[in-house]
């Protein structure tokens, strides 16, 4: 027997206004029949197309520390570097650039949201795909 993931949650201090922000991120909407609301402790949104969730908590204490766990975001269309201007203008702050770590054309960028937690934005698949052909 194994188990699955049913969603993954974030420990924040603000869930709806944290749910709004990852949704104009990820292109994710509210449960159709649980909307979210200002106020509500635990927003959770999906994703249209795979239906992934994430389900956003209020939490007492703030974040310390680098995150244990992490999103890695690809782009659904377009370039990793679009992408990436896309997430500062939605108010993304930038914590590490590692483009090109591993040499041209390959690496990711860190950013933290509005309440600091980490994601990284990689090379969309086409990229990656053209890379190794």
């Amino acid at each position: 027997m194994t188990s699955f993931v049913s969603h993954t949650s974030v420990d924040c201090r603000n869930a709806y206004e944290l749910s709004e922000w990852w949704k104009r991120l990820l292109g994710y909407t509210d449960i159709a029949d649980d909307p979210n609301e200002p106020g509500d402790d635990m927003c959770m949104i999906r994703d249209p197309e795979t239906d992934h969730r994430i389900l956003f908590i209020e939490v007492p204490e703030g974040k310390t520390g680098k995150n244990r766990l992490h999103f890695d975001l690809r782009p659904r269309s377009g370039t990793r570097d679009t992408e990436i201007d896309r997430v500062r203008t939605l108010g993304a702050v930038e914590v590490g650039d590692f483009r090109g770590h591993h040499g041209p054309g390959s690496g990711w960028v860190v950013f933290a949201d509005p309440e600091g937690n980490e994601f990284c934005v990689l090379r969309s698949v086409a990229e990656v795909h053209a890379m190794e052909g």
